[in-house]
């Protein structure tokens, strides 16, 4: 297996069983993780404070990875995610990662796209589109 699929396969089995297995052995120092949300992290102290704050109130149940694309320093992942919050609520969303690697395999830039999974037609009834009464969620 390509060793940067490892470190990213690495780093999704982090989050699903709640453990720092080497977060520093993986991100550069000054690495940048930018979530599909809005919440960006600097360094490699952030990330640790994020990762470690986050298992405290919440828990990864599936990070499923569907496919991976390489071109020189980037990687792109294609994944499914789905966690629970202790307060109980569920989040669930396709996803797509950009890495960038520095010359010694370690995640440079990390910045996730994301994509709601409860999708629909909003032209199925007609030419006149009809859309769910709902906030937009930016994943």
């Amino acid at each position: 297996m390509d060793n940067r699929e490892r470190i990213i396969r690495l780093w999704f089995d982090m989050w699903l069983t709640k453990k720092d297995l080497g977060i520093s052995d993986i991100f550069s120092n000054n690495a940048i993780y930018i979530e599909s949300w809005g919440p960006e992290y600097h360094g490699i102290k952030k990330i640790i404070l994020w990762f470690e704050e986050w298992n405290t109130r919440g828990t990864v149940l599936q990070w499923d990875i569907k496919q991976f694309f390489h071109k020189d320093n980037q990687t792109i992942i294609e994944w499914y995610f789905k966690n629970k919050m202790d307060d109980g609520n569920v989040e669930a969303f396709d996803g797509i990662s950009l890495i960038e690697w520095t010359p010694d395999d370690k995640i440079a830039l990390l910045k996730e796209f994301g994509c709601n999974e409860n999708r629909y037609d909003p032209y199925k009834d007609g030419t006149i589109p009809h859309f769910r009464d709902e906030n937009a969620k930016w994943f």
